[in-house]
């Protein structure tokens, strides 16, 4: 037996080393490729076509982490998801690069919100300025695909193609009858006037309030209205022709109508749409178009900024959370620490505070927005808002020097709620488990989710939630110089529209992060500058053992499998990131 244990354990061991000898030199193998695959250098030649696909869910920025190459059946080949910086940067570089004879976009589907399209077309729109030709090809185009194709020189499609304009709508996800087949309650606080702040909804309603339904209204017939009218002025389409064609679905099924209606100039292969780029460049038939995709273009481009001084740009994307954040969530920790840093920075002239994001922990919003305010008593501090700055997005953008938001932004959304799981029934009923308990004082038991709240523990959260909602619109009133009772009036948790918001205060200028980066340059007094990001991003080598980066790839894989209906499984997931009292937005929009 002896002999046995002995034979066996050498055996295991040796079998274990052998494993791991594998595994390091696996690694160092992906490692080696990645590292050198984006060590390629990259050459630009005369007449290159700047190549546009944008089919992916654009992030504000490029990431600097490469892993998404190890999840492609080890093609190490750079894999093109340019963020919102360098398209916006390359879009502008190509409008004066001499190499650059024009840029070909070709879109299908595009998982962004309305005012970060919008800014990408108004970016085209200032580069078509330069001469040079742009044109857009799809075998098939989504509405958000077609609003920045609009703007092009030249539409095409293939000719069993389609056109998939059919307006706006915002949808939530409701969990009051789940909840109740799993005896599962959830105690709801919230301020008594936030009749709008439908975040708490799907847990007691099976349908949208009177109230919920009209703030949604007047949000997407304000964001559609402004898509119409683009589309209209850049197709010389009439908006009643735009919206009859939405509601009858004429552009999904007939490809004669939307050449009949201009709102495309023809129907071709994509063969044709090549000899075309061959005519625009001056390219021989038998040569090979020069072609160069985003990502690779964001490294050769023309240097946009320079300078000694330096304008920060802080990025806050995602749903604000307590303590570390990565690429898709806002953590107090991490964008405290990057704001101090932006602060401290005596090259750093002036910040831009990029926003994009729904809200989250009222807790990690104030500590975030004490930080604004130290930077902004220093220097010049302007918020950029994107796709959305709602209820924690625009609680720590309202001690900003000045606030631009797309037309499109969703903002606003001033208000608070609270959420308690009472999961007695669930456990006694549904997994015959039941608890007993001692306790030292009358209320150890708190925040137990194996019992309801008593009521003066109700009693309690009731009051904290109020008082949170009155900090909130006592900051915005003093912040934004508002009356304290107007702010209130357009608060309870209504969301706006950008174009809707500067007319009631809560927004100074409609514009992109371009404008706000030349307001930030003037009021500094800087003619030349240079940009710094901020936070600093993790490369491969920091990250590659980081179980949030598992995390990040394995949403990024059922993302891309899941197409439109991950974003049910999105609202799902968001549940498990509420804790305390939130500042959060409460519905999707679907365009």
């Amino acid at each position: 037996m002896k002999s046995f244990f002995k034979t066996f354990f050498a055996s295991f061991l040796g079998s274990t080393l052998l494993l791991l000898v594998i595994v390091i030199f696996l690694i160092s193998s992906l490692v080696s490729s990645i590292a050198s695959s984006t060590e390629t250098k990259v050459t630009l030649k005369p007449q290159t076509v700047l190549y546009m696909n944008l089919n992916y869910d654009i992030p504000e920025r490029t990431s600097k982490n490469n892993l998404s190459m190890a999840f492609s059946g080890f093609n190490f080949e750079e894999i093109d998801m340019a963020g919102m910086n360098d398209i916006m940067n390359n879009i502008k570089a190509a409008a004066i690069d001499p190499n650059i004879a024009g840029i070909f976009l070709e879109l299908s589907t595009i998982s962004t919100s309305s005012a970060n399209l919008e800014e990408i077309r108004n970016q085209l729109i200032e580069f078509k300025k330069s001469g040079k030709f742009l044109i857009s090809y799809a075998e098939a185009y989504s509405q958000s695909a077609y609003y920045i194709a609009s703007v092009s020189d030249k539409i095409y499609m293939l000719p069993d193609g389609m056109i998939d304009i059919h307006g706006m709508a915002s949808q939530s996800m409701f969990y009051k009858h789940l909840f109740e087949k799993l005896d599962i309650e959830m105690q709801i606080i919230r301020p008594a006037n936030n009749k709008f702040k439908s975040a708490v909804e799907p847990y007691f309603l099976d349908k949208m309030s009177d109230a919920n339904r009209e703030q949604n209204s007047v949000l997407l017939t304000s964001v559609w209205n402004k898509i119409c009218d683009d589309i209209s002025k850049s197709r010389n389409i009439s908006v009643e022709t735009i919206n009859k064609m939405a509601d009858d679905l004429t552009l999904m099924f007939d490809t004669q109508a939307a050449l009949d209606n201009n709102f495309i100039d023809g129907l071709k292969y994509k063969d044709e749409i090549i000899a075309e780029l061959h005519q625009l460049t001056n390219t021989a038939d038998n040569k090979k178009i020069n072609i160069i995709k985003n990502t690779p273009y964001a490294k050769v481009r023309p240097e946009l900024y320079e300078g000694d001084d330096k304008i920060a740009i802080v990025y806050a994307s995602g749903q604000i959370i307590d303590g570390e954040g990565d690429e898709t969530t806002i953590g107090s920790i991490t964008l405290s620490e990057a704001l101090r840093q932006a602060r401290n920075d005596k090259k750093v002239k002036a910040i831009v505070m990029r926003v994009n994001s729904p809200g989250g922990s009222a807790v990690a919003s104030e500590v975030i927005r004490r930080e604004v305010e130290l930077a902004a008593k220093e220097k010049p501090f302007i918020v950029s808002m994107g796709n959305y700055a709602a209820s924690g997005g625009y609680w720590i953008s309202s001690s900003s020097d000045y606030i631009f938001a797309d037309p499109n932004t969703l903002t606003g959304s001033i208000g608070v709620f609270g959420t308690v799981p009472n999961l007695e029934g669930f456990f006694n009923d549904k997994l015959g488990l039941t608890f007993d308990e001692v306790k030292t004082n009358e209320n150890s038991d708190f925040g137990s989710l194996a019992k309801p709240m008593t009521p003066y523990q109700l009693a309690m959260m009731q009051k904290h939630v109020t008082d949170t909602y009155d900090d909130f619109i006592t900051l915005v009133s003093g912040t934004r110089d508002l009356r304290k009772t107007f702010v209130d009036s357009i608060g309870q948790g209504r969301v706006w529209s950008g174009t809707d918001a500067i007319e009631i205060g809560l927004v100074d200028e409609l514009g992109g992060i371009e404008k706000a980066i030349v307001y930030a340059a003037e009021k500094a007094g800087l003619a030349n500058y240079s940009i710094k990001e901020y936070p600093k991003q993790e490369d491969i080598f920091e990250s590659l053992f980081k179980t949030e980066t598992q995390e990040y790839y394995t949403k990024s894989v059922m993302k891309e499998k899941l197409g439109e209906s991950y974003k049910y499984l999105e609202a799902l997931e968001s549940l498990n990131k509420i804790e305390g009292v939130q500042a959060l937005m409460p519905f999707t929009v679907f365009e």
